[in-house]
């Protein structure tokens, strides 16, 4: 008989849970944590922000998630469908962004927007693999001050 009180949560709770903390500007690294494994792999593809695409380790994922929150005022994930099977996950959801300082090519109240398609892995109810695909909408320009 299986105690369900001390069993995993079904994979796409988890893959909610992490849009969830990686949306919410007030969540903290350790909730992060929370939901990955300390050997998680997040790749992301090739896009307008990461020309080159990206690996990182949960050192360097953490430390995005840092540099979002410093550039961001703003931010949500609309998480449009999880379809799950066994602990893989695909993602359909739209990312909005509200640009907080002037950094780089993006002025203090800019909104960026990006649709994505995601792969995700759970095990022991944390996400072990995130494999991203966003696509921005063109960079619009800040409103006027």
């Amino acid at each position: 008989m299986t105690d369900h009180a001390h069993s995993t949560p079904p994979t796409e709770d988890v893959v909610r849970r992490y849009y969830r903390v990686v949306s919410d500007l007030t969540s903290t690294e350790d909730d992060l944590r929370q939901v990955l494994a300390p050997d998680v792999t997040v790749t992301e593809h090739p896009n307008a922000l990461i020309p080159a695409g990206a690996r990182r380790d949960l050192a360097e994922t953490l430390e995005g998630f840092r540099r979002g929150k410093a550039l961001l005022r703003q931010q949500e994930f609309d998480v449009h469908d999880v379809i799950s099977q066994g602990h893989r996950a695909a993602v359909r959801a739209t990312w909005r962004g509200v640009v907080g300082i002037d950094a780089g090519p993006f002025r203090e109240g800019q909104e960026l927007v990006a649709h994505v398609a995601a792969l995700l892995t759970v095990r022991d109810g944390v996400i072990t693999a995130h494999e991203t695909f966003d696509c921005y909408e063109p960079f619009a320009k800040a409103p006027a001050a």
